[in-house]
């Protein structure tokens, strides 16, 4: 048929515009179950945009079960219960993803591409305990550009297994067990499990609408606690950024305790042109600094980078390494590296900007005053401030509506300072799961909101 479909101004890239304005069109009845569409070819000369993006879009639509595909025949809408599947079983909101769409549209040729390479087979060998070189150098130039800091010697930095191992090293080299971690009020779950892995300590220090406040890191560090993991820029999982004065505070008082800085700065990528410099070229005698491919570009690819302050802790986190994985996997560094030199990591960072954006304008809608609003539109999770009780209470009706969330406790070091539900936004298949999501969130909140107080005997 002659279809053409209406791109809605919404800020979104044109790839992005084209899969919704096709799946407006088929939930709308506008193309029925059966029909044939345009050939891309024709369609991008009717619209005026690249045949590239009309192969991705129709190729990303095939995949979210909206068409089939059929070589000499062309693409077709799929029956409606395709479609449906495409949508059964509980809607996923609570793992922290970046939208995966742009970096899926390149895999296959990234693959075809690394196919070619005459040193491929290299690979297959360990790779030193630090990471190749050229990944390092690669990495290096790659954190600067996405927020890291501005000065970075490659020789100073580890290629790891995702940021999760690098927090786990820098830990490990600076804690015994027994010792302290001190932390935000909510943080990262995943430092939990570190923690109780090795037989550390907690203490969520209270916060702000910045993040941490400095007078609690004091009092902390005046009764003898020492080291500190935090994340300054869209804090997970309130999504606040730290300020440049405040991020200065913290790291003077650092100095004066002889503190450790473990700065986990996983989504900078997500405010860019937003945030400060990081604690890191602030203090970098006393940072130990994470940064990775995992948001930014794909998680799967198990790519981060643990920037160390000083060769003693270069050589003890790399005997750490060896002891216990050896070497880090080069494949995954390998895909990034080779994204950040062609530009394609540049555009899929860019391309991931315009989808948050346009999901952030979603929650909005959908959730109103619910939900404290992130430090920077592009952040993938945001913040339902409640009371705890509230906040078990909500998360159990999402799930019964088929929405699953992060526990409440999960992310809570000091429960008594703060409390809510994290929801992570770019997780969903697209815009329009994640709006079904939402308004499902919606009743589950109002029916918190109707149920009587329990009565206090």
């Amino acid at each position: 048929m002659i279809w053409t479909p209406v791109l809605q101004e919404d800020g979104g890239t044109v790839s992005g515009r084209l899969l919704a304005a096709l799946r407006r069109d088929i939930e709308d009845g506008r193309l029925p179950p059966g029909t044939r569409l345009p050939p891309h070819r024709d369609l991008a000369h009717r619209l005026g945009i690249g045949i590239g993006t009309v192969t991705s879009v129709y190729g990303e639509a095939a995949r979210q079960g909206l068409l089939t595909a059929t070589v000499g025949r062309g693409s077709f809408v799929a029956d409606l219960p395709s479609i449906q599947r495409a949508h059964d079983g509980p809607i996923d909101l609570a793992r922290n993803l970046p939208p995966l769409a742009s970096t899926q549209r390149r895999f296959a040729a990234t693959l075809a591409r690394l196919a070619k390479r005459p040193d491929l087979n290299a690979y297959l060998d360990y790779a030193p305990p630090a990471g190749l070189d050229a990944h390092r150098r690669i990495a290096a130039g790659w954190l600067r550009r996405i927020g890291g800091p501005a000065e970075i010697r490659p020789d100073r930095l580890i290629v790891t297994s995702g940021g999760q191992q690098a927090m786990m090293l820098a830990i490990d080299s600076l804690c015994r067990p027994g010792d302290t971690i001190m932390t935000e009020a909510a943080t990262y779950f995943g430092v939990r499990s570190i923690a109780q892995a090795g037989g550390y300590r907690m203490m969520g220090l209270a916060m702000d609408d910045q993040g941490l406040l400095p007078e609690a890191l004091e009092r902390a560090a005046a009764g003898g606690a020492r080291v500190l993991y935090t994340l300054p820029t869209l804090q997970n999982p309130t999504g606040r950024i730290m300020g440049a004065a405040r991020r200065a505070d913290i790291a003077a008082i650092a100095r004066k305790y002889q503190l450790w800085i473990i700065e986990d700065d996983l989504y900078s990528a997500f405010a860019i042109g937003n945030a400060p410099p990081p604690l890191a070229a602030h203090a970098p005698e006393r940072c130990f600094y994470i940064n990775g491919a995992s948001k930014a570009l794909a998680p799967g690819l198990r790519t981060g980078f643990l920037l160390v302050p000083d060769e003693a802790a270069m050589d003890r986190v790399l005997r750490l390494i060896r002891a216990r994985v050896y070497s880090p996997p080069a494949l995954g560094a390998l895909i990034a590296c080779q994204w950040i030199e062609d530009g394609s990591a540049d555009e899929i960072v860019a391309e991931t900007h315009a989808e948050m954006i346009a999901r952030n304008r979603v929650a909005v809608d959908r959730l109103g005053a619910a939900m404290s609003a992130p430090g920077d539109p592009r952040c993938p999770h945001i913040w339902l401030p409640m009371p705890e009780l509230e906040a078990e209470r909500m998360v159990a009706r999402a799930m019964r509506a088929g929405v699953e969330l992060t526990p409440p406790s999960a992310p809570l070091i000091d429960p008594a300072s703060i409390s809510g539900v994290r929801l992570c936004l770019g997780v969903a298949a697209d815009r329009a799961q994640l709006e079904l999501a939402l308004d499902r969130i919606v009743t589950a909140l109002d029916s918190n909101r109707a149920e009587p107080a329990a009565a206090v005997i």
